[in-house]
């Protein structure tokens, strides 16, 4: 008896996976970026 294969779409599904969980972290970097950029140039004045 031959062991069946695992279809291919479970890697393209943990390959979606990473790249949302990618995105969303370089967006919450950017967003702590963009917060400590405003509170820097708010302390200033």
């Amino acid at each position: 008896m031959s062991t069946k294969r695992k279809p291919p779409t479970l890697q393209q599904k943990k390959d979606e996976v990473n790249k949302k969980a990618l995105i969303w972290s370089i967006s919450v970097i950017g967003a702590l970026i963009i917060l400590f950029a405003v509170l820097l140039i708010v302390s200033q004045t």
